[in-house]
Formats: C-alpha cells, structure tokens, sequence
C-alpha cells in the first residue's frame, strides 16, 4: 500500500476482466471482507474491493481540500479499453465536522480516508467485472495480472445472502440525556438564536461474539433496498456501515443531482406527512438552503415543484429533487465542499447550529452524517451517511438523529430516532433485549 500525501500524484497501471459471477459481494467467503463496499440495489450499482493500493488521508481539516483535490486527478494507464461504467476508483468518506468530544474509535478512519482497492469488483449491464491497480513501474503490470488471476479463481457465481440467524443484542443509549438536549435546543429556537438544528445521539450495542460484517452488508442491502449500503474498514478492523437513503450529490461531467431529504412520520403516518406544518417547515429550509448554496456554482438549476414520499421500511422522508449544469471548470469535490452540511443534518443558520453542537449535542459522530462514497476523474456519487454504525469485533455504536424546530416535542424526537435505529440493529441481526 502507498500513503499519497495531498495533492500527490501519481501514475498507476490498471487491468481489467470478466467475472463468471452476479454478484460483487459473492467473493467475500474465500477473499475475507471488503475494504469497501457500495450498492444501490434498485440502480443495480454494486461495487466490492479488497486491499489497499493506495490512501490518501487527512489528519486535520485544513488537509481535505487537498485530500479531495488528488482524487481527481488520478492517472491511470489501461492495460486494454478502459470500463466506461465502473464506480470510484476512489472510496472513502469525510468527518462531519468538529466536536466537542472527541471518540478515539474514530482515529482509524482520521478526518478523511479514501482507499483506491488492489482489486475492484462492480456490477456491470452484461454481468460482473473485477479491475486491478497497481503503481507504475517495475513489476506493476505483472502485479495487475496476478491480481486479477486470484480473483478469478476465488469467485462464486451466486448471489450473497445473510446467513446467521438473529442474536440476542444488549443496548445502551441515555434517553433523560438526549431529551434534555432537544429542549435546550427548543430554547435556544424560542429565543431567537437558531431556526432549526439536527440532534444526534448514540446507541452503543453489545453482541454475545464478533459481529459477521459480509452477513451485516448482506441484511442491510436486502433490508434497504432504496437506501446506498456502504463499507469502508480501516487497517485496524474497524468499520464503518450503513444504508443511508440521503445523496449529497451525484457528478457526471458537468451534470449534477441531488436532494432536500427532511421530514419524517412513521409508515403508518406517511399519507399526512406533507400536511404537518413542522415537517413541512423544516423540509423547506433544505430545499432553499441548497439552492441558495449551488447558485454560485451552477448555471442552471431546477427543483421539484412538490416535495414527493420517499417511503423506507422503517420511516418515510419528504424529498425533493434537484439537477444542476455546473459550471465550466467546477469539481466534485468543490460541490462537496459547498454543500456539507446541508441543514437536513446539522441546521440554520448553519455556523450557529454547528456551534450549538460542539457546546450541547455530547457526541464525537466521527463520519456520521458526513459525505461517504465514490470518487474519480470526472464523476463521483457522495452519500450523507446516516442509518449507520461503526463496527470493531462484538461492539457497534450506532448515531441517529432528527431535526429540532419550533414545535418539536422531546418525546416524539426520541421515538423518532427509534424508529431510524432500526435498520442497522436489523442489520446486526439483533433481538432487543433490553435498554439502560
């Protein structure tokens, strides 16, 4: 593996096959776990790597423009025709921001981590391919080759499913603690300083032995079918998952998607939701909030004239929509940069709801609700990582949060945040077996 400093680049060789396979993920029984994984299921969009050829890393923020900027300008020579439908090659995610209690859990994974894999398996239109990276140079092609010989021969055809059974899980989350903090929050609305600011809190989970992270990837992406499933494990065995149904944004060339994601009622709530005037409020505050933000950046920029139901299995959201032309010259990475974090999950005005949760929110969320995906030259697709946990061995510490405005009420916020916990402690395999 190489440590790429900011900015550093560098040329690296590449190769590339077929795969007699379906699915990316049907590889992890004789390869271990992923590094990183990435699936949208409903998209067809899958994409598995193993081992690290490469990292660039930031251990403070001053370092992440640059951390950004060296992913897009990645050289890689093609040993034949390049893929023209492969996701990255670039993964990895950014911290949320700062805090005000710092988690050394999250140390493994720095202010930013992104990995280019040794080997990349993703889904294509005709089947499964897998590519090969290594440093140019003596040795580098020979190294592409063999690589992607071993993959071959390790690959099962079939498609990966959960195979563990459910797990008795004890769980740990303080609720005096977290209402406490939605009303601070209420009072600090009511007296003018803020119009609304996101809350999250932690649930920390203990299983009866170490958790089988391919069988977690595997009920997350069936679970979750309209929701991105994400992996990124550190060198030290720490990941980092979840399936987050939130885009940040989504870059091809100049063409840019994204979306205003805010409002949540219960399933059995939904056909209401776009009636209730708190949700509906904070709803608006993103949507206007992004599309003040890309004015600067884009030269054209449309929104759903309505926001729509994104029904979940747990929740459903209001959404709304956006595409944008960038202009010429501007980055991903500068449309990441401009973006998070939208007030869907820190608040507005947003350097004050940021300040309110270095003082109040009590929580390192390390890459919780920050931007987690895929990069490249040209092309990325970020995700606002929520529903998700980091996992090391038989502990995971979940984060949820909700969205504080003028009339939230504590209790309904807690609820809330049950009902999001729900997709990873599913995930987990869990039977709840008790909260302190």
């Amino acid at each position: 593996m190489k440590t790429l400093n900011p900015v550093e680049s560098q040329r690296w060789v590449a190769g590339m096959m077929p795969l007699a396979a379906v699915d990316p993920l049907s590889g992890a029984d004789s390869l271990g776990v992923p590094t990183v994984y990435w699936e949208r299921p409903l998209e067809r969009e899958a994409a598995a790597g193993w081992g690290e050829a490469a990292v660039v890393e930031a251990s403070e923020a001053a370092q992440v423009p640059g951390v950004m900027a060296t992913l897009g300008a990645l050289e890689l020579r093609w040993l034949d025709a390049p893929p023209t439908d492969m996701p990255g090659p670039w993964f990895g995610g950014l911290r949320f921001g700062a805090t005000g209690l710092p988690d050394e859990g999250w140390a493994s994974h720095g202010v930013a981590r992104w990995t280019l894999p040794e080997v990349l398996v993703w889904r294509t239109a005709s089947g499964v391919a897998v590519a090969a990276f290594a440093p140019e140079g003596r040795g580098g092609e020979d190294a592409v080759r063999s690589r992607l010989e071993r993959v071959r021969a390790r690959f099962a055809e079939g498609y990966r499913h959960a195979r563990g059974g459910e797990v008795a899980l004890a769980l740990k989350s303080s609720r005096p603690e977290f209402e406490a903090r939605v009303e601070r929050a209420l009072e600090a609305i009511a007296s003018g300083q803020l119009q609304k600011v996101v809350l999250a809190r932690a649930v920390d989970v203990e299983g009866p032995a170490a958790f089988d992270l391919v069988d977690v990837l595997a009920r997350l992406r069936e679970q979750n079918p309209r929701c991105a499933t994400f992996l990124f494990r550190a060198p030290d065995g720490t990941c980092f998952l979840g399936a987050t149904p939130e885009t940040l944004c989504r870059v091809e060339g100049r063409v840019l998607e994204t979306e205003a994601l805010a409002g949540t009622a219960s399933p059995q709530h939904a056909d209401g939701l776009r009636g209730v005037d708190k949700e509906v409020r904070e709803h608006e505050a993103v949507v206007r909030y992004i599309l003040a933000t890309l004015r600067s950046w884009v030269v054209d920029v449309q929104a759903d004239a309505e926001p729509r139901l994104l029904t979940l299995k747990n929740v459903v959201h209001l959404r709304t929509g956006i595409r944008a032309e960038l202009k010429e010259g501007v980055s991903a990475a500068q449309v990441v940069g401009a973006l998070h974090p939208t007030p869907a999950v820190g608040g507005t005005p947003r350097e004050r709801a940021l300040s309110f949760l270095v003082e109040h929110e009590g929580l390192d969320r390390g890459w919780y609700a920050g931007p987690v995906g895929w990069m490249g030259p040209g092309r990325a697709h970020l995700m606002v990582a929520l529903r998700s946990a980091r996992v090391r061995g038989a502990r995971a510490r979940l984060f949820v949060g909700c969205g504080i405005v003028a009339g939230s009420i504590a209790e309904a916020e807690w609820r809330e945040t049950e009902m999001k916990s729900l997709a990873v402690l599913r995930a987990l395999g869990g039977v709840d077996v008790g909260r302190q």
